[in-house]
C-alpha cells in the first residue's frame, strides 16, 4: 500500500479514536474533570511506555530538557482540562472544531516563541479561521459564553504545547515526550482528584476507560500517520474528526449544530484546505 495512503488511512483511525472519547467523556456524565482527565491518562499513559521499551528510548529525557518539558505538559494538561469541560457543557462537534484551532496558534505561537518565519498565505487562513471561530461561538456577554471560551481556549493551550513539542523535538524522542506529558498529568491531577472525586457507578468506569481508550487510539493513529508520510500531505484529514464528532452527536444525543456553527465549521475546514494546499505547492516548487 502506498505510504501516503497508510498515513490517511491512520490519520482517520485516529480522528475516529478523538470523537469517541469526546463521546465516553459525555456518556460517563456529571463527573467532575479532574477525575475524567486522570482517567483518560492513566490509560493512555501505557501505550508510549510500551514503545519506550520497544525502541529503548529515555522516560524521562534529558536534565537539561526538564524546563521545557514541565512547561510543555502543564500547558497541555490545562488545554485537556478545557477541552473537556467544553466537551460536557457544548454542542461536541462545536467543541471540537473550536480545539481544531490549535494549528492556527501554533503559527502565531511560533512566530513570537520560535521567530519562525510565516508567509501571508498562512497569515490569510489565520483570519479566515478565527471568521470561523466566531461564528460557533457567536460572542456575547453572558455566562453561556463560558464552554465556548473553554473550547477556545483549550486550542490556544494545546497550541502552546505543541510549540513547545516543536521546540523539544529535536532533543527528545516523540514517545518521551508523550510518556513525560501522561505521567505529569496523572501526578498532578491525583490530589485533585481525591479532594473533588464523586463516586462512580461500573458504566461510568467502563465509560472513562473506553475515553482512555480512544485517546490512546487517537495518539497512536496520530503517531503511525506521520511515520508514514510528511504532514504536508495528510494533516488536511485531521479535521474529519469534527464530521465524525458532529454524527456521534447527531446519533447518541440528538444534537444538531445551528447554521452559524455549521457555517463555522465549513470556514475553519475551508480554512486549513487553503493552508494544507499552499503548503503542498510550495514544496514541489521547492523540490524542482
Amino acid at each position: 500500500m502506498n505510504p501516503k495512503v497508510k498515513g490517511i488511512i491512520a490519520i482517520l483511525i485516529s480522528a475516529i479514536g478523538f470523537s469517541f472519547m469526546s463521546v465516553f467523556f459525555r456518556l460517563a456524565g456529571d463527573l467532575p474533570v479532574f477525575q475524567k482527565s486522570l482517567a483518560r491518562n492513566l490509560v493512555a499513559m501505557f501505550i508510549p511506555l510500551f514503545f519506550i521499551y520497544k525502541y529503548h528510548q529515555p522516560m524521562f529525557g534529558r536534565l537539561s530538557s526538564q524546563p521545557l518539558l514541565i512547561t510543555r505538559s502543564t500547558l497541555g494538561l490545562i488545554g485537556v482540562l478545557l477541552n473537556i469541560y467544553a466537551i460536557d457543557h457544548m454542542v461536541l462537534s462545536d467543541a471540537d472544531s473550536l480545539m481544531k484551532l490549535n494549528p492556527f496558534w501554533t503559527i502565531l505561537l511560533s512566530i513570537v516563541f520560535l521567530h519562525e518565519k510565516v508567509r501571508k498565505y498562512q497569515i490569510t487562513a489565520m483570519i479566515i479561521a478565527i471568521l470561523g471561530m466566531l461564528l460557533i461561538m457567536k460572542p456575547e456577554f453572558s455566562s453561556s459564553m463560558i464552554p465556548s471560551l473553554a473550547g477556545l481556549f483549550s486550542g490556544i493551550f494545546a497550541a502552546s504545547a505543541y510549540t513547545c513539542v516543536r521546540a523539544l523535538s529535536t532533543r527528545e524522542a516523540p514517545y518521551t515526550i508523550v510518556f513525560y506529558f501522561s505521567l505529569f498529568s496523572v501526578i498532578v491531577l491525583i490530589p485533585f482528584t481525591a479532594y473533588t472525586y464523586e463516586p462512580m457507578s461500573q458504566m461510568q468506569i467502563l465509560y472513562l476507560l473506553g475515553a482512555g481508550l480512544a485517546a490512546a487510539v487517537g495518539q497512536i493513529g496520530v503517531t503511525l500517520a506521520y511515520s508514514f508520510a510528511a504532514a504536508k500531505d495528510i494533516s488536511i484529514f485531521t479535521y474529519a474528526s469534527i464530521i465524525f464528532t458532529a454524527i456521534l452527536g447527531f446519533i447518541l444525543f440528538g444534537e444538531s449544530p445551528d447554521f452559524y456553527a455549521t457555517l463555522g465549521y465549513v470556514v475553519i475546514i475551508g480554512a486549513s484546505y487553503y493552508m494544507f494546499e499552499k503548503a503542498r505547492r510550495d514544496a514541489k516548487i521547492i523540490k524542482k
